[in-house]
């Protein structure tokens, strides 16, 4: 039977992806050697980091005075690494917390320095995104999280600020078209959109770097992998080459204009469906609606069971919520077809 993959992550990828990343596995580049065991200095997996790096900035639409970084950590570790690299000893970063991880990054940005809480959803349970905030050049950087996975939330617009702007974002990058140039640095955990867990992307102004007047501890310092252009110290080979991978996927099915037109129509065949079954309800603010990470609930609980059973004999799985809210949440990112969506809205009509 077909699985479905609705997890949130690490999420579905390109049937082609994995087709090419698993030879590369057993001879990569017809070099009678594995891609987990060649060098990370060997000319073959240089050329993958110099492509998977520029990819990033064609697909993007991003000049020279940007740099992209493959790094490890996950996004948390960028959680601590942005106020290391940009917020200054005597200054203070603004925040919005509108989610669990834009939680975290608050909280670890306090470990470095002043941080101001300009807006927050906190107490609706996070089912909303705050707008009526402003970001004044007092602060040295405003941080926002682009898309809640837990709270299936996202920023349709980003706020004009007179600082500069940091954006996570690990669930929605390359799903949507956005000037990225308003963006003054951006991360992302590769485990949604971009590839298998293990690497993190950045995308800095350079400009930006050097002026916090703080020591940053050297696998912290944005600079350094820079200038050793992501290979500081031994790369993810794999989950480089992954991305890579997935990207050029991307790029070659009609780039992220092309991703969007297809994740616009799986979101409005699946709220569609919440918005009119009268078994299910959505959890976020209409307005505020993820387009990643659609969470729903049952509007009777007593025909939890019934449902359970039908989407996983459908060959639906991971559609359960998040631990910390409960009800369900499909996440429907750029590999996942539009057929999937439709299996679970025809299971949807049949409760």
């Amino acid at each position: 039977m077909k699985k479905h993959n609705f997890s949130a992550g690490p999420s579905i990828l390109p049937q082609e992806v994995f087709q090419k990343a698993s030879e590369a596995i057993l001879n990569f580049n017809d070099s009678g050697l594995s891609l987990l065991e060649i060098s990370h200095r060997s000319k073959d997996f240089v050329a993958v980091m110099d492509e998977a790096r520029a990819i990033v900035k064609r697909l993007m639409n991003l000049g020279d005075d940007y740099e992209v970084l493959y790094l490890q950590g996950g996004a948390s570790l960028q959680f601590l690494m942005v106020p290391y690299n940009l917020l200054s000893v005597d200054g203070k970063a603004a925040y919005t917390n509108t989610g669990t991880w834009a939680a975290g990054a608050i909280k670890e940005a306090k470990m470095i320095g002043n941080v101001d809480v300009v807006a927050t959803s906190k107490e609706a349970n996070y089912s909303y995104i705050p707008k009526e905030f402003k970001v004044g050049s007092e602060y040295d950087y405003f941080h926002c999280t682009s898309n809640n996975t837990i709270f299936g939330t996202q920023m349709k617009e980003f706020p004009k600020v007179d600082t500069l702007l940091v954006c996570d974002m690990s669930s929605d990058i390359f799903s949507r078209e956005l000037d990225f140039s308003q963006f003054d640095l951006i991360y992302a955990g590769a485990q949604k959109n971009m590839g298998p867990a293990g690497a993190t992307l950045v995308v800095v102004k350079k400009s930006i770097l050097g002026k916090t007047g703080r020591t940053i501890p050297t696998y912290l310092d944005y600079a350094v992998h820079i200038d050793k252009e992501s290979m500081s110290n031994t790369p993810p080979v794999f989950a480089v080459y992954a991305s890579y991978l997935t990207l050029k996927h991307l790029e070659d099915n009609g780039g992220i204009a092309a991703a969007e037109a297809r994740n616009n129509a799986k979101a409005k065949l699946l709220y569609d469906e919440i918005d009119s079954n009268p078994n299910f309800q959505g959890v976020s603010a209409i307005e505020d609606r993820s387009f990643m990470n659609v969470t729903f609930t049952l509007t009777d609980e007593s025909k939890q069971e019934a449902f359970d059973a039908a989407w996983k004999a459908a060959g639906i799985s991971g559609l359960n919520g998040h631990r910390s809210v409960g009800g369900y949440r499909a996440s429907i990112y750029n590999a996942m077809p539009i057929e999937s969506v439709q299996v679970l809205v025809d299971v949807m009509k049949s409760i």
